[in-house]
């Protein structure tokens, strides 16, 4: 993944995405023969020059300056974590290594993310590792999106198992916002970790058989996506309402716990105890795994 092109790919995507009308900017010139804001219009807004603009919508400025790079920020209307990538995808360099050395080395679960998840005995949950692989889980997690043991290794992944298991589409009730999603997820992580290869292979290969992913891909969205709520369609519990929390390893941030719960008293409650107490006790979401944690170690070996 080229950085200097991901750069102008996203500063495109984000200028055509705006109009003289959202940033009270008066039209320059006639009628307008695309969409957007024109690159003269950009540079007006930030104080570059034209030329230097366009030079770096097409990846041929190599350094450009803190101010620069916050003023076309300011610009193009980002929020907080799209600027942090324009400025991430302008200086690739030392991320860049720090990624070819950490790729080298298999990732494990964190111990105390861990023991964590062996305590959430009632709470679906997952350990994401990078590029959205899924680490490890509990019994309930099984409960609620069904059995990862029963997948190829390769295959548990959030966003691979989003675009192209069929599935998804019927568990997830706004399965369009869930996958944007995943989408502006792997685009931070791209962001952070250009020469990942791994990364760029599966982004590659879900452009290829998503059309859906290809098309949002392009858009270029940049989402950490760290709490929410999800609604679900399960086959078995019926309709379910969650929250959703994030807890990130300070030590690794690549490594997150990833919780679902309902709000207490509410039909989705009533609904995932049901759910929890029917199928946990029987579940055997590893063989190799204790029946509260669902930790594959063979998982952590292949990473």
């Amino acid at each position: 993944m080229n950085s200097a092109s991901t750069m102008g790919e996203f500063l495109r995507a984000r200028r055509s995405g705006l109009s003289p009308d959202v940033v009270s900017l008066p039209s320059i010139g006639g009628r307008r023969r695309v969409s957007g804001l024109r690159r003269e219009e950009i540079a007006q807004l930030a104080g570059v020059s034209v030329d230097y603009y366009t030079r770096m919508e097409q990846g041929r400025v190599a350094n450009p300056s803190d101010a620069v790079l916050d003023a076309l920020a300011r610009a193009l209307r980002l929020d907080a974590e799209e600027t942090r990538h324009l400025h991430r995808l302008a200086r690739p360099q030392s991320s860049a290594r720090r990624t070819a050395r950490r790729r080298t080395v298999p990732q494990t679960v964190r111990p105390m993310l861990r023991r964590l998840l062996d305590e959430l005995v009632d709470v679906p949950a997952v350990i994401r590792g990078r590029r959205m692989d899924v680490l490890a889980w509990n019994d309930a997690a099984c409960a609620l999106f069904g059995d990862f043991a029963e997948l190829d290794p390769a295959d548990r992944n959030i966003a691979r198992m989003t675009f192209l298991n069929p599935e998804s589409r019927r568990l997830y009730a706004d399965w369009t916002a869930c996958a944007r999603e995943n989408v502006a997820y792997l685009h931070m992580e791209a962001g952070l970790h250009p020469d990942d290869p791994q990364l760029a292979g599966l982004i590659g290969e879900l452009s290829m058989k998503s059309e859906d992913f290809r098309r949002w891909w392009a858009q270029h969205p940049v989402q950490d996506g760290t709490s929410g709520i999800k609604r679900f369609h399960h086959p078995v519990a019926g309709e379910l309402t969650l929250e959703y929390e994030t807890l990130r390893a300070a030590g690794d941030p690549s490594q997150a716990l990833l919780m679902y719960a309902a709000e207490p008293g509410s039909p989705s409650h009533d609904a995932l105890r049901l759910l929890l107490a029917w199928a946990v006790p029987e579940a055997a979401c590893a063989p190799e795994a204790s029946s509260r944690s669902g930790f594959d170690t063979r998982r952590a070996e292949e990473l």
